[in-house]
């Protein structure tokens, strides 16, 4: 055969009608297991390729969920990536996942580019769509979900948690355990790093404004805390922490008895950066990260962070889509999913 198979091929080789090949790749539960092997047989040995277009456009299902992610090589989306596939299953949908770079700009395209594909549904990372972008969502007539962080202004479905809270609460965490010269290490600023920093500063600030002289009969103003900020646009990595911690203990003249990094690479990095500078670990320097990487919780000391529900959200978001598309319940308020602090030996 000199040209591209379709359908009908399928049916002649497979013996079958053609109804019948189109409910094989459509709803293959609804056809005879005996019929169903004849016309898989038939597609692996023609090398049939599905026309997802035109079978949208005669079912009106293309059978297709469109995901667009920040990175393909942060594992941190790959929990979530995995949590979609393990709930795309039951409803014959294949994935069809686009890496914006945490650009603005590229997802906007990426958006265009999968709406032409006729997708049942899209799931987005994080909030910060460009205009342009939200208006193509919003006139896709799909179900959209946002994940990962909170908006008062979601375009459609809504999952995730606050980051300045999480932030707030692992600097909070440090205070309580005494530490006054904090530092801050983040790295590329994407919009959920800085709603972390926005955190961390807002916890010292509320510590500060309750700490008065000892005259007052309150808190020695000894007990007020010195906040150090280090961040970068470079991309997070287990090197950069130690290059990052550095800096921080360059900044503070060795005074940084603690840090929050803004994610657990820069963590780890620097954990190793602090042996080599003979410090003990919390003792001399506390160590606090995010996003609760199974590394974290196998170096020695232990790494405290914050843990979100990263597998349940990419699930919950398909369930969610799917509900919607079904028609089953249309409107939904933002769902926080919370986040909890692993306290473990680096603080």
């Amino acid at each position: 055969m000199n040209r591209k198979p379709n359908l009908k091929d399928v049916a002649e080789l497979a013996g079958v009608s053609a109804i019948t090949v189109s409910r094989v790749l459509t709803h293959p539960d609804k056809v005879a297991a005996k019929s169903r092997l004849k016309v898989e047989q038939a597609i692996a040995t023609l090398g049939y390729i599905r026309n997802h277009a035109a079978s949208a456009l005669a079912s009106n299902r293309s059978g297709v969920l469109a995901v667009i992610i920040p990175s393909l090589s942060n594992i941190v989306f790959n929990e979530v990536l995995q949590g979609i596939y393990s709930a795309v299953k039951p409803h014959q949908l294949q994935v069809i996942l686009g890496d914006c770079h945490y650009s603005p700009l590229e997802e906007e395209k990426l958006i265009a580019t999968l709406l032409s594909q006729a997708p049942e549904g899209l799931i987005l990372t994080g909030t910060d769509q460009t205009d342009y972008a939200r208006k193509l969502l919003q006139n896709a007539g799909i179900p959209v979900v946002q994940l990962m962080e909170l908006t008062d202004h979601p375009i459609d479905i809504n999952i995730g948690f606050s980051h300045f809270a999480a932030g707030k609460a692992m600097t909070e965490h440090l205070l309580a355990r005494g530490y006054r010269h904090i530092g801050f290490l983040g790295a590329r600023m994407d919009p959920r790093t800085q709603h972390r920093l926005a955190g961390f500063r807002k916890a010292i600030e509320d510590w500060n404004a309750t700490s008065r002289p000892e005259s007052l009969g309150a808190e020695p103003q000894s007990a007020r805390c010195e906040p150090y900020v280090v961040t970068t646009s470079q991309s997070s990595s287990i090197k950069l922490g130690g290059q990052l911690l550095q800096a921080v203990m360059a900044e503070s003249q060795g005074q940084c008895d603690a840090v929050f990094c803004c994610n657990d690479d820069l963590a780890l990095g620097a954990l190793f950066a602090a042996r080599q500078m003979n410090l003990r670990i919390p003792a001399d320097l506390a160590i606090a990260g995010f996003n609760d990487l199974e590394a974290s919780a196998l170096v020695d000391p232990g790494i405290t962070s914050v843990a979100s529900p990263r597998f349940a959200m990419g699930q919950q978001a398909v369930d969610l889509l799917m509900q919607k598309a079904s028609g089953a319940q249309t409107e939904f308020s933002p769902i926080d999913v919370g986040y909890s602090i692993m306290v473990r030996g680096s603080t």
